[in-house]
């Protein structure tokens, strides 16, 4: 439960406090979370499903098969960039964006057009 609780105070620092967290059935997760909660005003709502994070695994999917054949990256930042640009070319694929006149546009000029960049000829 001690690293569940280091986990979960490092995030908090970092992102802010969640409103809802999603976990599977981790009783050391939840634990840490109930510790959390036991100290605060606010309580963080715990959506505690078997197999819920299944489906945010898989969507992600398509992400792990982009980014094996790189073999890694030298540095955070870069990392940060190439995964934000695949995630948002992700979002884009499924209709996750409303962009005006998109239904016109290819999948890379709409992801030019939320860059605010013009596409490379």
């Amino acid at each position: 439960m001690a690293a569940a609780q280091r986990f979960f105070d490092k995030a908090m620092t970092a992102n802010g406090a969640p409103d809802k967290v999603a976990m599977d059935k981790s009783g050391a997760n939840k634990a840490a979370i109930d510790e959390i909660n036991a100290g605060r005003t606010v309580l963080i709502t715990v959506r505690q499903v078997k197999y819920l994070n299944h489906i945010v695994e898989q969507d992600h999917r398509a992400i792990k098969r982009v980014t094996k054949p790189m073999l890694g990256f030298k540095s955070f930042r870069s990392a940060g960039n190439v995964l934000a640009g695949v995630e948002l070319m992700h979002m884009i694929r499924k209709g996750q964006f409303a962009i005006d006149g998109a239904v016109v546009m290819s999948f890379a000029d709409q992801f030019y057009a939320l860059a605010g960049r013009v596409r490379p000829v």
